[in-house]
């Protein structure tokens, strides 16, 4: 067996996540080592200002410079950074990969929507496929942009949609909680950005349906009914498509108060949960009828706790 231990961190518009692990090269099994997510909000304000907020910007740099130290303890030989919405938007993304550069030693790969997509399906599939059949959709549903991609051992088709949570919370759903107008904006936006990659992504092909990313399992978390987070219970999760609308729109409509009340609720999910919630429950209902209009069914949706970050550390060993 030949084995090496890397790192892997990936950077969005709401958390900076790292990951070190040993990956066989022969078999590609990875054996985690240490997993862990700050929030860090690089995303704050992108979407209106198309730059990276000062405040952000040091927030995010603080805990790149936290995970370095983490690598070096656990001593992994290799290390990848990727950076995806915020970052591929942000005019000043220039002062991220030098400020990263100056503390990782390693510089960021500000990687494209697709490719994204595709490091998500990777880290998914390598799990979920020993339990499901294919094809699979993985979606990645993240601060900024939501990933879809369809394949069974490989992606055959992806998009990159710039719907996520931070992205609808900051630019329609305001209100606490959200008033019935700023939904109904929300979501035309996602059934618009849906159209346009079901033209590239045919989800009615779907056999199973693989959520991932901090919004779907909190979520699941929700409709599990769990008093606290608990990524064992959640990790491979099968809900039925009504437990997980259910919790969308129960997510959806309730204050920020009554969202940070719930014992697995994150404090940096608690004002964007919302959104996250209502963007998942569009992709369900959309993937669900678009599955029935091909001639099949979907009952069920499984969540992964193995994602993108995965799929960096794949690559890299």
């Amino acid at each position: 067996m030949t084995s090496s231990r890397v790192a892997a961190i990936d950077c969005g518009t709401n958390s900076i996540r790292l990951l070190v692990a040993d990956v066989d090269s022969t078999t590609g099994v990875l054996t985690e080592l240490d997993r862990r997510m700050e929030v860090v909000r690089l995303g704050q304000g992108v979407d209106r200002t198309g730059r990276l907020a000062p405040e952000a910007l040091a927030r995010t740099l603080d805990q790149a410079a936290e995970y370095a130290a983490v690598i070096e303890e656990l001593g992994a030989t290799r290390t990848r950074f990727v950076a995806t919405s915020a970052t591929r938007d942000a005019e000043n993304r220039g002062e991220f990969v030098e400020g990263v550069l100056a503390r990782l030693g390693v510089e960021p790969e500000v990687v494209s929507g697709n490719e994204e997509a595709e490091l998500s399906f990777r880290g998914a599939t390598g799990v979920v496929a020993a339990h499901h059949e294919g094809p699979f959709v993985v979606v990645d549903l993240g601060g900024g942009s939501t990933e879809l991609v369809l394949g069974t051992d490989a992606p055959e088709a992806a998009w990159s949609m710039d719907v996520g949570c931070v992205r609808l919370t900051e630019r329609h759903l305001r209100s606490d909680p959200p008033t019935a107008e700023e939904i109904a904006a929300a979501r035309a936006d996602v059934r618009a950005a849906l159209d346009t990659a079901t033209q590239t992504v045919p989800l009615g092909k779907a056999a199973t349906l693989v959520g991932l990313a901090g919004s779907v399992t909190t979520v699941t978390a929700h409709a599990l009914g769990l008093e606290r987070y608990d990524r064992d219970r959640i990790d491979g999760a099968v809900l039925t498509v009504e437990q997980t609308l259910d919790a969308c729109e129960d997510l959806l409509g309730r204050t920020r108060a009554e969202r940070e009340a719930l014992g697995f609720m994150h404090p940096g999910r608690i004002d964007v949960i919302g959104a996250g919630a209502l963007v998942w429950a569009e992709v369900v209902r959309r993937v669900r009828d678009d599955v029935e209009a091909a001639g099949g069914e979907l009952t069920s949706v499984v969540t992964s706790e193995h994602d993108i970050l995965d799929g960096i550390a794949l690559s890299i060993a």
